[in-house]
This record gives C-alpha cells, sequence and structure tokens, in this order.
C-alpha cells in the first residue's frame, strides 16, 4: 500500500504471549468502536444530509470520538502545540503511518483526500467514504475537475487535508512535497480566501524500539502492522506541530506554496526529532 522504498530494515514482527493477549483484548474493542462509530455516523448522516447537504455540523465530531477512543485503547499519547487555524483553509502534513489518519482526526476535524484506490481497500475504504473522504484520480487529464471539487468543498468550510509527500515513509524524514494538487488553491475562487496550515506529525518510539517504529514504508502489509501496535504494552507518543497559516494569496504560485509549507514542516519535524534526542 505504501510506494517509498528506502532501506531502513521493518520492524521484527515478534509478538510475546502477553502482546497477544493485548491484541485479544483491543481488536474487539477498537472493531466495536470504529464499527459502532461507522453505524452512528450514517444514521446521522441519514438527517444530516437533507437538512445540511453538503455541510456536515455533526457527523466530524463523531468521527474525532471513534480516533480519540481508538488510539486511547490502543495506549498511543498525543501532544500537541502551535496555533489553531480560524476560517476557511485547507491542511498538509508529512506522512509516516497508517496511524496518521487516526491521530490528525483525533484533534481537528477535517477531510482527507486520498488517491481512488484507497475507496476500495476493505475496511479502510469504507470509513474513508463515511467520513467524507475526497477521492482523487492520479491524472492529469482529470485536474479541473479535481480542482472544481477542491472548491466546492473548501467553499462549504471543509477543512481538507492531504500528504504532499504522496506516500508514507519510515518516520526517519519528509520528503520532498509533491506541487500538483497545490494548484487548486490559486484559483479566482480560493486564492484570496484561503490559507493552508502545515503540521508536522512527529512519532516518538516505545522504550527500546527502533526510531522507525512507527514508520509504514517499502509495501509493508497493514494487518502485521495493526497487530504489532495492539501489541505493545507500552507505547510511545506522537506529536502534532501546528504551524502558522500561510495565506495563498501571499504566495506567487503552487511551488512557492509548496516549497513554504515543506520548510514549515521540515523544521518542526527536524526540531521535534532533536528534542526528543536530548
Amino acid at each position: 500500500m505504501s510506494t517509498w522504498d528506502g532501506d531502513t530494515p521493518h520492524p521484527v514482527f515478534a509478538v510475546t504471549p502477553m502482546g497477544w493477549v493485548l491484541v485479544a483484548l483491543r481488536l474487539p474493542v477498537i472493531a466495536v468502536v470504529n464499527f459502532g462509530g461507522l453505524a452512528l455516523l450514517l444514521l446521522v448522516r441519514l438527517v444530516e444530509k437533507p437538512i445540511c447537504g453538503m455541510d456536515r455540523p455533526v457527523t466530524p465530531w463523531i468521527t474525532q470520538a471513534v480516533c480519540r477512543t481508538t488510539l486511547r485503547v490502543m495506549g498511543l499519547k498525543v501532544r500537541m502545540r502551535g496555533p489553531r487555524m480560524k476560517g476557511p483553509g485547507a491542511v498538509v502534513a508529512n506522512h509516516s503511518s497508517w496511524l496518521d489518519i487516526f491521530v490528525l482526526n483525533s484533534r481537528k476535524n477535517v477531510y482527507f483526500v486520498a488517491k481512488e484506490e484507497v475507496a476500495g481497500w476493505a475496511g479502510i475504504g469504507w470509513l474513508a467514504r463515511a467520513t467524507g473522504t475526497l477521492f482523487i484520480k492520479r491524472d492529469r487529464r482529470e485536474a479541473q475537475a479535481q480542482t472544481r471539487a477542491f472548491e466546492e468543498r473548501l467553499l462549504h468550510g471543509h477543512r481538507l487535508l492531504f500528504f504532499p509527500e504522496g506516500t508514507s515513509t519510515d518516520n526517519q524524514r519528509v520528503l520532498p512535497f509533491k506541487t500538483t494538487l497545490f494548484a487548486a488553491f490559486l484559483t479566482d475562487g480560493l486564492r484570496d480566501r484561503l490559507q493552508v496550515q502545515a503540521v508536522s506529525v512527529v512519532y516518538q518510539a516505545p522504550p527500546g524500539k527502533e526510531p522507525y517504529f512507527y514508520g509504514w514504508w517499502g509495501g509493508a502489509d497493514f494487518a502485521p502492522s495493526l497487530i504489532l501496535m495492539l501489541a505493545q504494552t507500552r507505547h510511545g507518543s506522537v506529536t502534532l506541530i501546528y504551524h502558522d497559516p500561510i495565506r495563498v494569496a501571499d504566495v506567487p504560485d503552487r511551488k512557492a506554496l509548496a516549497q513554504r509549507l515543506e520548510m514549515q514542516v521540515r523544521g518542526g519535524f527536524d526540531t521535534a526529532r532533536i528534542e526528543a534526542m536530548g
């Protein structure tokens, strides 16, 4: 599922007897929370959609509650710092793990932008569709349609979040940002009204584990990674660093916007890692 292919070794899939006990205890709870939350969200959406249309005043809070509860059951602590964006805008972040979806959703009502293939993934695809994920095709011929979809969602107050690296990594680096999607923010309908906020997502491994423990890369399978996360007797933490939002009108083009946001993400990421080592 992930495409970045580095030479970092994958965490060893070794689960202790106590770890399997934790998997047996945590997995059913997380399944009930996620699919029970999905059922509740769909029921609420039956009322919310006819009344509010594309606006979602209630259901994002259900998503946030589900993600917070999932992380608590798992035992992963989330720390935050930096300003919270006010008003309409989009969000970008570095991408280290499938856990990013839960982590970022747990602290802010956002709607993810994902490649179209995600819609077909078992379990994850259902959750993504129900929570309002915007699916896009990686095809330049679809650029105008994607721009219209971005405008429509953003002008309805949706906080769209995407990962400009285009893939998840080993949590040891920030890859160069791809600039294509940033063009949608520079249209006449959005340029003077929109701001974009960068978020650095930095995981700290559990005591005694490799620093890349939470990373997900190189074609790693979801199921073994999920079991490994659920089997930990003691988890590390993840820090979300929210940077000052950038007004789109203040930058000349998509490449300049991507560069400024990448510098913010990379700076926060590197600083947090140095602090963790100190």
